[in-house]
């Protein structure tokens, strides 16, 4: 089982969910790594109770997603 398991994300290209499919982009880097961030401190919370760590991780996840709504075009 875990052969195939490795087998099949070996092809798996994380990268070609980020190239852009002409002028819009098919997943945003930024809100990506932020929502990664703060899923990691929503799984450190509910695993270890709430620490001052995941509170900083959480905080440090939503400022790039905060900062995108002051972006122009």
């Amino acid at each position: 089982m875990k052969n195939h398991l490795v087998k099949l994300l070996s092809g798996f290209d994380v990268t070609e969910i980020f190239k852009t499919k002409g002028d819009s982009k098919r997943w945003s880097a930024k809100r990506t790594i932020g929502g990664t961030i703060v899923l990691t401190a929503c799984a450190e919370i509910v695993e270890h109770e709430i620490s001052w760590m995941a509170v900083v991780m959480c905080l440090i996840g939503i400022i790039p997603i905060s900062l995108s709504f002051f972006e122009t075009d």
